[in-house]
């Protein structure tokens, strides 16, 4: 039973074993889905999804799959005038839906067209015809789930409208990021700060849910000594004009490391395209308003974090050859290439994060420098599942 939409499923990168497909039919023949496909989406989101990462693809499966049936442009004038009239409101519960309703959506487009041919006068709160408040497959403010909504309002969302509106498109973790998302994944790095030597103030959360849980529910605090921020981020970004399509996720992500109280030391500066004997104090890249690269190589310890922001695309000549930066009036002395592999040997702990998708690295105009910087740098894709990875690399030890 429905294994093309197991397949659609899995084709759109869920991953369901099949045991949880069969405990899905076991649960189906227990009556388990309330007969209704509202209770079928439910059931199916209960047993096959295993993290809210997946409900979005979940979301979008059911709704291609179970694509909803609209009414014909050409229902009478009648029809409208008998379904306009104000009709009263029941609780669903009043009357039970008919345990033999069409089980296939294809049937209710032609259950209604026959409906259309037969039917000559105004009907209400019925099981056959199209009419107000009634429980057949047709009409408005009905109580059958399976039905056709013509004229009036959604009272009883279909299972099909639900997973439509996409209510969880957030949770995914290949989308690209806002700024509490970004400040959620910068909290991870507090696993390097050090507990003060001082009395214990702070409430451990996780602790406290695991301690009232064994306590038979009974809330147990739990407290901490405080932490004492150890973290210290250095934030490389790049500001050259291919990165103006991105700017707005940049500056979420600016303002989400500013804003975090989970570093001791956060410095920010800018670059172009690559790194060369300067980097910027602003993102406008203006002559003057710079810093040593050599100075910041000295002076900040190799304690910082790296983290480098930008697209990594650029002509070779950019990245590999001495005088290739583009700005007219500044020379390198060294290439661009050997700037990024001192920053690599300096700093312990280092990532880039690119905002292309990583499944177009291979194929945009600049594919051989992102490659050559890649191995450089650990690269991530700046999206919620990059994010994550190149947090993961930073902790690693």
């Amino acid at each position: 039973m429905f294994l093309d939409f197991f397949y659609l499923l899995r084709s759109k990168e869920i991953s369901i074993s099949m045991d949880e497909w069969l405990t899905l039919m076991e649960a189906m023949n227990k009556g388990l889905g309330n007969s209704s496909l509202v209770g079928f989406y439910d059931l199916c989101r209960a047993i096959l999804i295993k993290s809210e990462a997946e409900y979005d693809k979940f979301d979008l499966a059911f709704a291609e799959y179970f694509q909803g049936i609209e009414t014909p442009e050409d229902l009478p004038k009648e029809f409208w005038k008998w379904l306009s009239e104000d009709v009263k409101v029941r609780d669903i519960n009043d009357k039970p839906m008919p345990e033999d309703f069409l089980k296939e959506l294809e049937e209710l487009l032609e259950t209604l067209k026959k409906r259309i041919e037969e039917q000559k006068e105004k009907h209400n709160k019925g099981a056959y015809w199209i009419g107000t408040g009634g429980i057949s497959t047709q009409g408005h403010s009905g109580y059958n789930p399976r039905g056709i909504r013509t004229g009036g309002e959604g009272r009883h969302r279909s299972a099909v409208q639900i997973a439509g509106e996409r209510n969880f498109k957030d949770f995914r973790e290949d989308t690209v990021l806002d700024i509490r998302q970004f400040q959620i994944a910068f909290r991870k790095l507090r696993q390097f700060s050090s507990r003060i030597d001082s009395q214990k103030t702070e409430l451990d959360i996780d602790k406290t849910i695991d301690e009232t849980c064994d306590n038979a529910g009974y809330l147990k605090l739990v407290f901490e000594k405080p932490r004492k921020n150890t973290v210290k981020i250095l934030l490389l970004m790049d500001s050259d004009g291919s990165m103006m399509r991105y700017s707005r996720l940049c500056n979420r992500l600016f303002q989400a490391a500013s804003k975090s109280s989970h570093f001791k030391d956060l410095k920010v500066y800018y670059f172009h395209n690559c790194i060369y004997e300067h980097l910027y104090t602003t993102p406008l890249c203006k002559t003057n308003e710079w810093i040593d690269t050599d100075w910041v190589l000295k002076n900040l310890d190799q304690e910082y974090k790296l983290i480098l922001v930008g697209d990594a695309t650029m002509a070779m000549s950019e990245l590999m050859k001495k005088g290739g930066n583009c700005i007219l009036g500044m020379f390198n002395e060294e290439p661009g290439i050997d700037w990024l592999k001192k920053f690599k040997r300096r700093y312990k702990k280092q990532i880039w994060l690119n905002p292309i998708q990583e499944s177009d690295w291979e194929h945009v105009y600049g594919s051989e420098s992102i490659a050559a910087i890649k191995e450089v740098f650990p690269m991530f894709e700046l999206s919620l599942e990059g994010l994550d990875k190149g947090i993961k690399k930073l902790l690693s030890r």
